[in-house]
């Protein structure tokens, strides 16, 4: 078909929502249109250049030996209930009941689902290993959508799914997916690092995340170029360090650590925040805790770090095992 004739509504002037260059251009040059908060329409040219990524990931599962299949978006809410996640998911899920009053929800995820197709229809051992995955459209509802696609209540998901005989099976298929990420990210020319992850909602026992490096991303990572150690900030291990800040302490640490003061009441007025706090007592901010209220399901919990750092929720919800967390309110 010739341009000329495309439908490709272009735009001038940059929509106010538009954050980053990638959402703008999008919209700029006629890729999408924004519906409501987090749901995009691809117009055709967007359309087209989706399908070629589309084709990219389909061309690298088949090769890695995946078999593709689709499976309904709209799930009943029993496998949910059944493995737990039901609640796991909290508020991101999109559920919704039938005239009948039958729950059910819009799939931010399908383990329960080919988990359950597998169990019925395989008889033998004799038929592993086997992969089975789906290039579908999955729905969260994200609490705070933004950056265009990027963050979306609706988007295409490709995922896999393999069924192995034992541990070693495992192995095998995790490494075939792991060649097989690395060929799209490739052949996509992103420039990724692959680090460990949390599991999350997932569940499971490892999880690595592919991860594109940019400058407007969500995530960071600690990276060692002599080891070759790589997290996500939600996995990241802390490594011990001194306990004085040398600028403001002349003690060793030995005697910073032996020497046990007496608690003392300081009144700080208008002091508010560790900043203010640092400026009145003229040290540094390691030499203060401070302490934060969550919600943690029905319970009310104290978590206190140290004054120069921020507090990792996941690592705090996984701790308290617990479903939903979020800042206690006033």
């Amino acid at each position: 078909m010739r341009v000329s004739n495309m439908f490709i509504p272009t735009l001038r002037e940059v929509p106010a929502e538009a954050e980053i260059a990638s959402h703008k251009l999008m919209l700029r040059a006629g890729l999408m249109r924004k519906l409501a908060s987090g749901v995009y329409s691809f117009l055709p040219l967007g359309y087209r250049t989706f399908k070629k990524i589309e084709q990219i990931v389909r061309e690298e599962m088949d090769r890695a030996g995946a078999q593709e299949l689709i499976m309904s978006a709209l799930l009943p809410a029993e496998a949910y209930q059944a493995s737990g996640r039901w609640e796991v998911f909290g508020a991101e899920m999109f559920r919704l009941k039938d005239r009948n009053e039958r729950e059910f929800c819009l799939g931010p995820t399908h383990e329960e689902i080919f988990t359950e197709t597998v169990k019925n229809e395989i008889r033998s051992y004799r038929a592993l290993p086997l992969t089975l995955y789906q290039i579908q459209t999955k729905y969260r509802d994200e609490r705070r959508p933004r950056f265009g696609v990027m963050r979306s209540r609706e988007f295409v998901m490709k995922d896999a799914y393999s069924f192995d005989r034992d541990e070693a099976g495992l192995d095998i298929s995790y490494q075939k997916m792991y060649d097989a990420y690395c060929r799209i990210f490739d052949r996509c020319g992103l420039d990724y690092i692959v680090v460990d992850a949390d599991t999350g909602a997932m569940g499971g026992s490892g999880s690595q995340e592919f991860m594109v490096k940019s400058s407007i991303g969500e995530s960071g990572i600690a990276y060692c170029e002599a080891c070759g150690y790589a997290a996500n900030d939600e996995k990241a291990e802390c490594v011990s360090e001194s306990c004085c800040d040398a600028s403001c302490c002349s003690k060793s640490d030995e005697e910073c650590c032996s020497e046990d003061l007496e608690l003392e009441k300081v009144a700080t007025p208008d002091a508010r925040t560790i900043e203010e706090l640092t400026e009145f007592f003229k040290c540094s901010p390691k030499e203060f805790a401070k302490t934060l209220i969550y919600k943690a399901d029905d319970k009310i919990v104290a978590a206190m770090v140290r004054g120069d750092r921020e507090l990792n929720e996941t690592k705090l919800q996984n701790l308290l095992n617990c479903i939903e967390l979020e800042m206690a309110d006033a």
